[in-house]
Order: structure tokens, then C-alpha cells, then sequence
């Protein structure tokens, strides 16, 4: 009897197993040949030699790590790590006050602000850019509404400046700081900010000391999708920086398809990504102990 009901259990976990098997090896397969592989062979190519008409040179060498090291292309990162973090910071600033005010709206017309939001990801990318350098050159209507109302006296230089490819990161990447602080809040027990006012807190200090902690999570998320792909764009700052704001992403464009150096382009790359890893590490890690530390109270 022991026997039978053993081996019951075998071949019910085989079963199990093999129906877990089916549903994984698409989303697997689908890894493993856009990701993983594509993965290997940029952290491969960081280790060879340029070919001499572009490509790649199969001969071991470690010099491309030492030109990254190089300080125009560490000033470059520094650029870039200056704008990443000026958007991620204005994002914050504009996107935690919306996300709480969609929050607090009745239920119709909290669908229709969602909406709303994230109406700009219906059009496309490169659309909205070109309407940013129509919106910020000298004939265009923001110069045109200052000259007309008195404040300046000639067009101001707005487009192909650094402030320029903030306001553009900012404008496409917004939504992805608000929907994620607001799914944070939407989740919020609302007694537990009854609780505060009734123990004396002021709404202001209810906010702080309550909701804001609480929400810190959905903050940090929405922090990881503005930073990462402002850090990586190379679309905004060519088009409204001009060619004069150049960014990583700019860089290892500029590797893979106009200097043909196709291992300094992976070695860039790969710097990226690992630096990319090791802050969704620290964002999970801080997200634990926040977690733990809610727990606990």
C-alpha cells in the first residue's frame, strides 16, 4: 500500500511538473533567444580586438576596459548620470502630487485621468520629440508667448541646450513615475490615516509620517523606470540637445554604427548593464527592509 500511494505521488509530480514545463517554454525560449544570448555575446565581444574595417577581431585583449576608464568617456557618464537624476527628481516632484490627487478623485473620474496619462504612449515617440523642438525654437509659440507678453525683448535659446533634454525625458517618461506611486496609494489603508488624525496628527503630518513611508516602494519603482531609460536614451538628447548633450546611450550608438568598434560598444554596454543590475539590487534590498520594517509595525 506504502509502495502504490508512493508511487501515486511520483507520477503526479512528474504530471505537475511536465504542465509547468509547457506553460514555462515559451516565456523560456523567448529568454533565452532575445535575452540570454544576446546577453552573452555583447559581454563576449567586450574581450576582443576591433577589426580592422570594423567588427569584430576574435583576440583576447582587456584595453577596452582601460579606454572606458578613459576621463572623456567617465565625463560622460557623469553627464549622463546628472540628467538621469535631475529627471528622476522633477518626475518625482510633478508625478507624486498627481499620482495622490488621481488617487483621491471619485472612481469615473479616476479612469478617465489614468487615461489620461498614459494617452501620450498612444503616439509615437519620435512624433512627440519633433513636437518639442517645434514647441522650443525661436519661432516657436513658447518664445513667441514671451516676446509677445513683454518678458523678453528677443528669443531666449531654449532648444539644443541641456535643460532642453531634461524636459524631454521628463515630458515622454512622466507616466512612469505616476502610475506606479499611484498604485501605491490606491493601496493605502485609509484607516490608517483616520487612525494618525484621530491620535492628534495633523493632515500634513499625517501625510508625511504615514502615507509617504508607506508609499515608498511604488516611489522607488516609478524612480528605477525614469532613471533607466533616461540614463539609456540617445533619441532625445540627438534631437533637442543637438549633437552638444552627449550621453551613453549616444556613445554606444556611435560605437556599434559609426565607428564599427563593435567590442568598445559592448564594453560600454556592459558597464550598463551591470551597473544597471547592481542598482535594481539595491532598490529590491531597500524594498525588503521597508517591507519588513511595515510588518513589524
Amino acid at each position: 500500500m506504502a509502495s502504490t500511494t508512493t508511487r501515486g505521488r511520483g507520477a503526479h509530480r512528474r504530471r505537475a511538473l511536465g504542465s509547468r514545463a509547457v506553460f514555462l517554454a515559451p516565456g523560456l525560449f523567448y529568454v533565452t533567444v532575445f535575452m540570454a544570448i544576446p546577453l552573452l555575446l555583447v559581454a563576449s565581444y567586450a574581450f576582443f580586438e576591433r577589426g580592422r574595417f570594423g567588427g569584430v577581431k576574435l583576440e583576447f585583449t582587456m584595453d577596452n576596459f582601460t579606454r572606458a576608464m578613459e576621463s572623456v568617456y567617465l565625463q560622460v557618464l557623469a553627464n549622463s548620470l546628472l540628467i538621469a537624476t535631475a529627471t528622476t527628481i522633477l518626475a518625482l516632484l510633478l508625478g507624486f502630487p498627481a499620482a495622490y490627487a488621481i488617487a483621491r478623485l471619485p472612481s469615473r473620474w479616476r479612469t478617465i485621468a489614468l487615461v489620461l496619462v498614459v494617452l501620450p504612449f498612444w503616439s509615437n515617440f519620435l512624433i512627440r520629440t519633433y513636437a518639442w523642438i517645434v514647441l522650443l525654437n525661436s519661432e516657436g509659440p513658447l518664445n513667441q508667448g514671451l516676446l509677445a507678453t513683454g518678458i523678453v525683448n528677443e528669443p531666449v535659446s531654449l532648444l539644443y541646450t541641456r535643460e532642453a533634454v531634461i524636459a524631454g525625458l521628463l515630458y515622454a517618461y512622466l507616466p512612469l513615475m505616476i502610475l506606479p506611486v499611484y498604485a501605491a496609494i490606491e493601496r493605502l489603508d485609509p484607516s490608517l490615516i483616520e487612525a494618525a488624525t484621530n491620535l492628534g496628527a495633523t493632515r500634513i503630518r499625517a501625510f508625511f509620517t504615514v502615507t509617504v513611508p508607506l508609499t515608498l516602494p511604488g516611489v522607488m519603482i516609478g524612480a528605477i523606470f525614469v532613471f533607466v531609460p533616461s540614463l539609456g536614451n540617445f533619441i532625445v538628447p540627438e534631437l533637442l540637445g543637438g549633437g552638444k548633450t552627449q550621453m551613453v546611450g549616444n556613445l554606444i550608438r556611435d560605437q556599434f554604427l559609426k565607428a564599427r568598434d563593435w567590442p568598445f560598444g559592448a564594453t560600454l554596454a556592459l558597464a550598463m548593464i551591470v551597473f544597471l543590475v547592481a542598482l535594481f539590487a539595491l532598490q529590491a534590498m531597500v524594498s525588503r527592509r521597508i517591507n519588513g520594517r511595515s510588518a513589524r509595525a
